[in-house]
């Protein structure tokens, strides 16, 4: 009514447009999110039949069927990681909860297709230390700690860099923060220089002045310049 008030608006048509996009995604996340119709098969696929996985296998599936459904963008979280004690116990039970659903998510977007056109990223902030922290635990490592991709035009079945003997310095094809933001953005489709901008003398963008597009990692490596 008030759009035929005040005739065209191009605030006001923006303002709509973002609050009816709003109600069709509400009206579409109760199918995406009812895992009721979810065959067995699929379902055990995730470990969604086991106490010890079934956490965090609905969300591997909830993220597979938002996938799915046109969602660029899904989030799971699997906390308790940051075991400055009972490492070796914590991190075991840790890593028996997360195996199995990452597996089936990965297994199931190939099947359906979904794989190639959905980059999978897993990872933390920073690594432990090789030393021990106190009896049995370990300090944060900043410098030197794992991330993994999967589909979405990442290279699979190789690793890219090396630590030190010990694992405490990254020291070979290191990768900054910034050159994996730039790698991500690139698989993303887009140009991570393309978001410079200037301020206050100087250039500015979402990979600071200095990130590169790890193109090792590529399935798909693009010439530089072109």
């Amino acid at each position: 009514l008030q759009l035929g008030a005040v005739g065209q608006d191009a605030y006001l048509e923006s303002r709509i447009a973002s609050f009816e996009l709003a109600f069709r995604m509400q009206m579409e996340a109760p199918h995406w999110m009812d895992l009721s119709g979810v065959s067995s098969q699929r379902a055990k696929l995730y470990g969604m039949d086991s106490a010890h996985t079934e956490r965090f296998a609905r969300q591997c599936l909830l993220a597979a069927r938002l996938s799915e459904a046109g969602v660029r963008f899904v989030q799971c979280s699997h906390a308790y990681w940051d075991q400055h004690s009972q490492l070796k116990k914590d991190h075991q039970r840790l890593a028996a909860e997360v195996d199995k659903p990452i597996a089936g998510l990965l297994q199931d977007l190939k099947a359906r297709g979904l794989l190639e056109d959905t980059l999978v990223i897993w990872g933390g902030e920073f690594g432990r230390t090789p030393t021990a922290q106190g009896k049995d635990g370990r300090d944060h490592n900043p410098h030197a700690f794992t991330w993994w991709m999967a589909g979405g035009g990442v290279r699979g079945g190789f690793s890219h860099g090396a630590t030190d003997e010990y694992g405490y310095y990254a020291v070979r094809d290191k990768v900054h923060v910034h050159d994996l933001h730039a790698t991500i953005l690139h698989l993303l489709g887009l140009d991570h220089e393309r978001l410079t901008y200037r301020y206050a003398g100087r250039d500015f963008r979402l990979t600071d002045v200095d990130g590169k597009v790890v193109q090792r990692i590529l399935r798909q490596q693009t010439i530089m310049g072109s």
